[in-house]
């Protein structure tokens, strides 16, 4: 079914429920349930109820553990979820350990809950890369990950997997050093750690079933991917409005940040001036408004962007 306008009344809502995981609470949850508002999903949810009913989609937000939210998707009880990509790797290797095959789907990357996953390294530890690892008690809650890259660098080391606060694990005595999600960095550094190699590189990310899905559910998945990546789009974008010289055209254009091709129109009653109109895909800074004047622009407007669809 194709995706165009009044798409959404041909598919009728009591046909079919797309369920999607998310983090009941912790850092991703406040910024899941704001794309999906974005995408214009309204939904109703009781007091202490864990499952929200999309009203006027059929989508229906379920709230669980983080922890849960890969097994959950690749069980098919939820079709898709938002999860960290910290959190998905491990499932994954553990699931290949397994010898499962149908692993779920990685759908998109999101742009909100980065962080990473690094070694923490006691201060009075020289460290000089990954032999240093060697012959060392690591301490971490992601424990296959954590094998697989010592695997990969043929180190020799024990890995020790702690829930919790893993940071406090060598003053305990119970590891050498530890392996754990990094934001800041400041935690690390509170309890006499500094931060090492990074290892894995983690944000949010949507994941869909690996079992076979209906018509009906592919074309609401795609309906609602496709809103993802406008709202995605638009986070950072901003709608620049100008005038300019004809002749500084060239100039402008290249200060334009992330812009593909902006829109002139002639000015009425100006024939060496015109309009300039850009989306710009990346942040427009005082810096950046600053220069466009210095190149001839004059009279700009920056409006932030409320959607897009491409």
């Amino acid at each position: 079914m194709p995706l165009i306008p009044g798409v959404i009344k041909m598919i009728k809502t009591d046909e079919v429920r797309i369920k999607i995981a998310i983090q009941k609470s912790g850092r991703l949850t406040e910024h899941s349930i704001e794309l999906l508002t974005r995408c214009g999903l309204t939904y109703s949810r009781g007091r202490d109820q864990l499952i929200c009913y999309g009203e006027n989609m059929p989508v229906d937000i379920l709230l669980v553990r983080d922890d849960d939210i890969p097994g959950l998707v690749q069980e098919n009880i939820c079709d898709l979820g938002i999860v960290g990509g910290n959190i998905i790797e491990e499932l994954r290797l553990e699931l290949i350990k397994k010898g499962t095959k149908r692993l779920f789907n990685v759908l998109e990357r999101l742009n909100y809950g980065h962080c990473r996953l690094s070694f923490g390294i006691p201060e009075n530890v020289e460290y000089i890369g990954a032999k240093t690892l060697k012959g060392k008690k690591i301490a971490t809650t992601y424990p296959l990950i954590v094998e697989d890259y010592l695997k990969k660098q043929n180190v020799n080391a024990t890995v020790v997997e702690f829930s919790g606060a893993v940071e406090i694990a060598p003053s305990l005595g119970k590891a050498d050093l530890i392996c754990d999600l990094v934001s800041s960095g400041a935690t690390m550094k509170a309890h006499g750690l500094f931060e090492a190699d990074t290892i894995l590189e983690s944000t949010a990310t949507l994941i869909q079933s690996p079992e076979a899905l209906s018509k009906t559910k592919k074309d609401w998945i795609k309906l609602l991917l496709q809103r993802i990546r406008g709202v995605l789009q638009v986070k950072e974008s901003k709608y620049i409005m100008l005038h300019a010289p004809r002749e500084a055209l060239q100039e402008i254009r290249r200060l334009l940040p992330g812009s593909e091709a902006p829109t002139i129109i002639p000015l009425e009653g100006f024939k060496d001036k015109v309009a300039v109109h850009a989306v710009c895909r990346e942040n427009v800074f005082w810096e950046t408004l600053e220069e466009l004047k210095e190149a001839g622009a004059s009279s700009m407007l920056v409006l932030p962007v409320e959607k897009m669809l491409a």
